[in-house]
Order: structure tokens, then C-alpha cells, then sequence
């Protein structure tokens, strides 16, 4: 890949400006380690770094994740937050479930205290009410 004089000096500014953020030593940014930061740092527009130096970019990102270790912590944090969706997923079902349960038992009540309410039907008055087992003496 070919690149004009110009750039030339953008590119050697950024490889600076990556070792500067990387060694904590910033002099122009707040010392973040984002595309942000390193473009403030290497006195370039942000554009510039993201579109004519992508492959800057993500030398970047690479070496932030090496050097800083974040492959360790940045697959823990995935791991992380596959069992948090299993949870949420876990709870959702549960949710659904307690909320189907809360319609029936809605239902059931409704339909008691109906037949509670209505008047007991012929052969129901309570004299004639035969108990299942006999009382104890």
C-alpha cells in the first residue's frame, strides 16, 4: 500500500501516539485507550484515522488487548454475559409461566364465587347434605 508524504507524517504520528497511550504517557489526549484519545493524541481528525488508516486503527486495538492484557478480561466479561442472558431468558420463561397460572387461578376464582353466589339448585338446601364420613363418637 502506497501512501503520500502527507500521510507518511499522519501515519508515524499515530505509531507514536499508540506507544505514548500505550506506555500511559499521554500528552495531547485524556490517556483513554480508544480511537478518540489516539487520534487527539497524534493531532489528526478522527475521520482520518478511521477511514485512510483503518489498518492503524486496528494495530491499535490489537496491541491495546495484548499489552493490557484484555483478552483474559474481555473473555470473562463474554462468558459473563452469556449466562446473564441464560438468566434473563430463564426468567422470561418463568415470567410467562407465572403470568399464564395467574390467569387460570383468575378464572378459577371468578368462576366459584359464581357458582357461590347462585342459589343451590333443587335438592342442594343444607338439611340435605349427607357429610362423606360418618362422625366420629
Amino acid at each position: 500500500m502506497t501512501h503520500q508524504p502527507c500521510h507518511d507524517d499522519e501515519r508515524a504520528r499515530i505509531r507514536k501516539a499508540m506507544d505514548r497511550l500505550l506506555t500511559g504517557q499521554a500528552t495531547a489526549s485524556n490517556g483513554s485507550l480508544t480511537v478518540l484519545a489516539l487520534a487527539a493524541e497524534a493531532g489528526v481528525h478522527r475521520m482520518a484515522l478511521l477511514k485512510r488508516h483503518a489498518d492503524l486503527k486496528n494495530e491499535f486495538y490489537e496491541r491495546v488487548r495484548v499489552e493490557t492484557k484484555q483478552i483474559e478480561n474481555e473473555k470473562r466479561l463474554r462468558e459473563t454475559v452469556t449466562k446473564l442472558r441464560k438468566t434473563l431468558a430463564n426468567k422470561e420463561a418463568e415470567l410467562q409461566e407465572l403470568r399464564q397460572l395467574v390467569t387460570n387461578l383468575t378464572l378459577a376464582s371468578a368462576v366459584l364465587t359464581q357458582r357461590s353466589e347462585s342459589s343451590p339448585g333443587p335438592g342442594l338446601a343444607p338439611g340435605n347434605v349427607i357429610p362423606l364420613r360418618p362422625p366420629s363418637t
